[in-house]
């Protein structure tokens, strides 16, 4: 644990196969899935991680049953009124990833109020990806630098990584360095594209409503054992 990441991003998949596999309705493996997210956040806080990211609901969502996309939704509303007084009171800095003007009215107003409560806190920078897309978010960093330079207020020969950094929703925070997607999955489903460039990834085959503390030490200090070296080698 004397090595951390600065920024862990976790895709929380399985929360369905751990419902069909519990005979239960999908809607409630996303529930206890929720309580998994309870633990490992804490962790991250009082470790002193730096950011956390979870992917909670892609672009391609939208796809799933009416049913399933409804129960996720007001999941979503559900956890933003329970959890941010706790979430608050840990100096937790909320920031929503991903296109926030499609989401249902009330889970837009949540959201807004929970960004705003904790925008001046000092603590974890917990990044919620909402109605996220990795190539939509390089697409729109994309299009806003294109109309600054059409504008003039930036010389198209001027734009560095930085510069495009800085147009991502993570701007001002560290790169990940390391993502977990839980269930054995070996992919990472358009999530962070930009920002896992150098990211050790992980892939433990426990669906995510049984991945527990003990589990998220475990991948902490696997991390602290790879050597990572960017492109270079080490002597």
């Amino acid at each position: 644990m004397s090595q951390l990441p600065k920024h862990v991003a976790i895709i929380m998949d399985g929360n369905g196969r751990w419902a069909r596999r519990h005979k239960l309705a999908i809607a409630l493996g996303h529930r206890k899935g929720v309580e998994a997210l309870r633990d490992v956040i804490r962790l991250s806080s009082d470790a002193g991680i730096v950011a956390l990211s979870i992917f909670a609901f892609s672009t391609e969502n939208w796809r799933r049953s009416k049913e399933e996309v409804d129960a996720l939704m007001n999941l979503i509303l559900e956890y933003f009124r329970k959890e941010i007084d706790e979430l608050h009171e840990r100096d937790v800095i909320i920031r929503i990833l991903g296109d926030k003007a499609a989401l249902p009215q009330s889970q837009r107003e949540a959201v807004a109020d929970a960004e705003r409560r904790t925008q001046n806190n000092n603590g974890l920078h917990l990044n919620i990806a909402l109605n996220y897309g990795g190539q939509d978010e390089i697409i729109r960093a994309a299009k806003s630098l294109a109309a600054k330079a059409v504008a003039g207020e930036i010389d198209p020969e001027g734009i560095t990584a930085q510069t495009f950094e800085n147009e991502l929703y993570t701007a001002g925070q560290p790169q990940v360095d390391l993502l977990i997607r839980t269930s054995g999955e070996m992919r990472i489903s358009n999530f962070m594209l930009y920002q896992c460039a150098y990211a050790e990834m992980l892939f433990p085959e426990v669906l995510w409503p049984d991945y527990s503390v003990d589990l998220f030490k475990e991948d902490l200090k696997r991390f602290g054992q790879r050597d990572r070296r960017f492109g270079g080698r080490n002597a």
